[in-house]
């Protein structure tokens, strides 16, 4: 069993989402199948095969959930060390190109969000990251190209 890396916020998000799709979502879906099962020929009622799909996801999302939760290792970037970029610490980055400055989360590939500054360890960022100390050069092949940065700051 592998034990998969992330912050007590992204347990307790995916902890919510699970707790959602057993309370609410399960429960609107199978509604949602006995009325359309109520409407006759199940042969040919896109209600009730909509319905369906619906449940099959929803059931595969809970067992995915369950198995992640399983295998969850919750790490407190609170209490790790800020001499180098490691789980759970946040890092500020600067594009030696364009002199532009930005911010990043390190986190468990289940939690990352791009847009909101949470990469995964996983990421080929995050891994290029692992393991530098403010004023590392971090090289990044990218699809549009090489790409430099310099870590500037550990908070």
């Amino acid at each position: 069993m592998n034990r998969v890396p992330i912050t007590k916020k992204g347990y307790e998000t995916l902890k919510k989402e699970l707790n959602n799709l057993k309370t609410v979502e399960r429960p609107l879906n199978i509604k949602a199948i006995e009325e359309a099962r109520a409407h006759g020929d199940l042969s040919e009622n896109a209600e009730f095969d909509a319905a369906k799909e619906r449940q099959g996801f929803i059931e595969a999302r809970i067992s995915d959930l369950q198995y992640k939760l399983g295998n969850a290792d919750i790490i407190d970037p609170d209490k790790t060390l800020k001499d180098c970029a490691v789980f759970g610490c946040t890092v500020v980055l600067e594009n030696i190109d364009t002199g532009e400055g930005i911010e990043y989360q390190l986190v468990g590939p289940d939690e990352s969000d791009i847009e909101n500054g949470l990469i995964s360890v996983s990421s080929p960022l995050g891994r290029a990251i692992i393991g530098k100390k403010p004023g590392d050069e971090i090289v990044l092949n990218a699809p549009a190209g090489k790409r430099l940065y310099e870590l500037t700051e550990i908070l």
